[in-house]
């Protein structure tokens, strides 16, 4: 698991570094509230926030995090313990509190706790580079502007996000588009696909979907 731990304490972010990574999960450590950006929330599986932090108030980050879609198992750690400080944080999206001083078994503890909890739910926002894909309403962003998609070009762009960096076969397509029932000709994917291409590869100097030669298509990995 890959934990980012948003503190601008070192000797509290190597203590909890140490104790995360003994446990056997990556850690990355990100000393500046400014810096705890969108992409940097996605790319980890579970983020530990302090709320006192330089450039940007924790929970700033937390509520701006969860505006935009981002679903990342939240653990509050800091020194602010007043109950309405708890509630302000729960009700801004945080999964889990924590005052400091605190045990680090407990820490431990609650990150299995709150990363085994959402597991149980799946992702509602895919992420490939700046692309981005809603699946609580159905809409896509690149470079936070808004993709047009037909139904038929979100289904098949959320089919190569989910495998991104993996081959997705035609039939693979098909099925996951019109059912297991389908029975007619592959090839009309390849309309679809050159389609969405017209609309996810603007700007680029190479196309996001690659056509793996017989096959089938995959998203490239940025």
């Amino acid at each position: 698991m890959q934990v980012a731990i948003v503190e601008d304490d070192p000797i509290i972010a190597k203590a909890v570094s140490s104790a995360v990574s003994a446990a056997g999960h990556q850690c990355r450590w990100i000393a500046d509230g400014s810096a705890a950006t969108k992409e940097s929330m996605i790319a980890s599986d579970l983020v530990i926030l302090d709320l006192m932090l330089p450039g940007a108030d924790g929970l700033m980050v937390l509520k701006a995090a969860r505006a935009s879609g981002v679903r990342t198992p939240v653990i509050v750690l800091t020194a602010r313990g007043l109950v309405s400080e708890k509630l302000e944080a729960f009700e801004a999206g945080a999964d889990d509190y924590l005052v400091k001083p605190f045990a680090m078994d407990e820490l431990l503890a609650r990150i299995d706790a709150v990363h085994r909890r959402a597991g149980d739910k799946p992702a509602m926002t895919l992420v490939a580079g700046n692309l981005h894909l809603s699946l609580a309403n159905r809409r896509a962003t690149l470079d936070e502007r808004p993709i047009d998609l037909t139904p038929t070009e979100f289904n098949i762009l959320e089919l190569l996000m989910r495998f991104q960096g993996q081959v997705v076969t035609r039939k693979m397509l098909c099925e996951h588009v019109w059912g297991f029932d389908w029975d007619g000709p592959t090839n009309v994917i390849e309309v679809h696909i050159n389609r969405l291409r017209g609309k996810v590869d603007k700007g680029r100097d190479a196309s996001l979907i690659q056509t793996i030669r017989g096959r089938g298509y995959a998203l490239a990995m940025d």
